[in-house]
């Protein structure tokens, strides 16, 4: 698992058109957050990105890019995406799953997909990383918003 305070690694996925993703693309001169689903059947899962989009408005006035990645096929995901409306872009892997790229394993014998969050500011660092095997405690809300006060404030977390 990636640390607070390091440089970010070379992030590279697929969105749901196809078209190639790269997390170093998507800084400078914005934040990235993004949270990694543990599948996009997961009900507790998509309770957490319902607050991600209700909190939109806070994350574009604090100049932070939200960014969902699941560990199914695009078409899947662009389906999921389209039926819940979720008005970020929705990342897939494209030779692995997104969760692998930032050590998010299958753990209990392989078969529960970790999920978690990955904050990264403009600058490449990671601010604010987190990981579960129980999505009950995937999305850290009270770990992001005080890791963008502390970006706000410029200071590190």
């Amino acid at each position: 698992m990636l640390t607070p305070g390091s440089s970010a690694p070379a992030i590279e996925l697929e969105d749901t058109a196809g078209q190639a993703w790269r997390l170093s693309d998507h800084l400078r001169p914005r934040s990235a957050l993004v949270y990694f689903m543990r599948s996009t059947s997961c009900p507790i899962c998509n309770r957490h990105v319902r607050d991600l989009v209700a909190r939109r408005d806070e994350f574009a006035a604090d100049n932070v890019g939200v960014y969902i990645a699941v560990p199914e096929d695009r078409d899947r995901a662009l389906a999921w995406k389209t039926k819940h409306g979720i008005p970020f872009p929705v990342l897939v892997g494209s030779d692995r799953t997104p969760h692998e790229s930032i050590g998010l394993t299958r753990t209990v014998f392989g078969s529960m997909q970790q999920s978690g969050s990955i904050l990264v500011d403009p600058d490449g660092i990671i601010r604010h990383v987190h990981g579960a095997t129980l999505p009950t405690s995937s999305y850290d809300k009270k770990g992001i918003l005080a890791a963008i006060d502390s970006m706000r404030s410029g200071t590190r977390s």
